[in-house]
C-alpha cells in the first residue's frame, strides 16, 4: 500500500492528519497542528467526554472509527495511554492498515520507537514527540505550548520531520536517544510527580503544626528554592549549589529534631511515609552537599549517624530522660 494523497488544493507540504484519542494531549495537539495548516482528517473519541472535547477543539472534523482514520492520513497522532499503544499498532498491522510512507507519531514520554515496530515493519516512519507540559484538554493550552521543549525521538533520516511539527506547534524540539527514552521519562517523574508527594507531606506536617493554610505558608520558599535550583541548572552549573537548610549547614541537631518530630507525627497519623522519606531525601542531600564540600566529612559523618539510627519519637526520647 502507499500512503494517501493530500486532498486537491491543500497546500504544499500540508498533511492529513489523523488523531488517535481524543483525550487533552490529543485533541490540543491536534488543534496546533491544524492551526499551522494541516488538515485533521478525523479523530477518534469513544467516551462522552472525549467527544465534547473533539466537538469544542476540533469543530468540523468527523469522529471516525481508528481503521477510517489510518486509512485517510498521511501522519497518523496516537495519543492514547501509554500501555494502550503497542497493542494498538499490533492489531493495525496485522489487518495490513499501515500504509509505507505513511508518518506514525505517538506522544508518551514513557516510550521511544519499540511500541510503534509493527507499523515500522509495514513500511510506515515512525517517531516518538513528547511535550514536557502538562495539559487541561482546553484553548488555553495552544498558548502555553509556545515555547514549550518536546522530546523527539526518530531515526536520523526522519528527525527534521519530528522537528518540524514540532516548530510547528510553538514548541522547541529536544533530541533525546531511543536508548535513553525510559531515564528521560524517569527524571520528569522524579522531579514532577515526587515534588508533588513532597508537597503534600510537607502539608501535613504543617497541618500537624496547627497551620490551617500551608499552601499559603510555603508557596515562596518552595517557587525561590525550584527557581534557583532551575536556573543554576540553565547555566550549566550544579543545582545543589541552590541548596539551603539544615542539612547543607551541617546543623546536626536540627535535623535530629526533625526526625523525632516527624517520626511522632508519623506513628501518630499511621503514614510512615513521611519519616522515610525524610530520610531518604536528607540522606541523598547529605550525600550532595558532601560532594560538592558544603559540609564537612566530621558534619557528614555526624549526619549519616543519625540519618540511618533507628527513629525515636518523642515518647521514646521521653522514657530515655527517665
Amino acid at each position: 500500500m502507499t500512503a494517501p494523497q493530500p486532498p486537491t488544493g491543500r497546500a504544499p507540504g500540508r498533511l492529513g492528519i489523523g488523531i488517535i484519542g481524543a483525550g487533552r494531549v490529543g485533541a490540543v495537539l491536534g488543534s496546533a497542528l491544524r492551526a499551522a495548516g494541516h488538515a485533521i482528517v478525523g479523530v477518534s473519541a469513544v467516551s462522552e467526554e472525549s467527544r465534547d472535547r473533539a466537538a469544542i477543539m476540533l469543530p468540523d472534523v468527523p469522529i471516525l472509527p481508528i481503521p477510517d482514520i489510518v486509512e485517510r492520513a498521511e501522519l497518523v497522532v496516537i495519543a492514547t495511554p501509554d500501555d494502550a499503544i503497542k497493542p494498538l499498532v499490533d492489531g493495525l498491522a496485522t489487518t495490513g492498515a499501515w500504509q509505507t510512507g505513511q508518518i506514525v507519531l505517538h506522544v508518551s514520554g514513557a516510550h521511544g520507537l519499540d511500541v510503534l515496530d509493527a507499523a515500522r515493519g509495514e513500511g510506515a516512519l515512525v517517531l516518538a514527540v513528547h511535550p514536557v507540559m502538562t495539559f487541561t484538554g482546553t484553548s488555553l493550552d495552544i498558548a502555553r505550548l509556545e515555547g514549550v521543549p518536546f522530546a523527539v525521538t526518530a531515526p536520523s533520516a526522519f528527525l527534521p520531520i519530528a522537528q518540524a511539527l514540532v516548530v510547528e506547534m510553538g514548541g522547541e524540539p529536544v533530541v533525546i536517544a531511543d536508548e535513553q527514552r525510559a531515564a528521560y521519562h524517569a527524571a520528569l517523574a522524579h522531579a514532577s510527580n515526587h515534588l508533588v508527594t513532597l508537597l503534600a507531606q510537607a502539608d501535613e506536617l504543617l497541618k500537624a503544626a496547627g497551620v490551617e493554610a500551608p499552601g499559603t505558608l510555603i508557596r515562596h520558599l518552595v517557587d525561590a528554592s525550584v527557581d534557583g535550583a532551575l536556573r543554576r541548572s540553565a547555566d550549566g552549573a550544579d543545582p545543589i549549589g541552590a541548596l539551603t537548610g539544615p542539612v547543607s549547614r551541617g546543623d546536626v541537631g536540627t535535623v535530629a529534631s526533625h526526625l523525632v518530630e516527624i517520626g511522632r507525627v508519623s506513628a501518630r497519623d499511621g503514614h510512615p511515609d513521611l519519616i522515610d522519606s525524610y530520610r531518604v531525601l536528607a540522606q541523598a542531600t547529605a550525600d550532595r552537599a558532601h560532594r560538592a564540600r558544603r559540609i564537612t566529612e566530621v558534619q557528614y559523618g555526624q549526619l549519616q549517624a543519625f540519618l540511618t539510627a533507628p527513629s525515636k519519637t518523642s515518647k521514646n526520647r521521653e522514657e530515655d530522660d527517665q
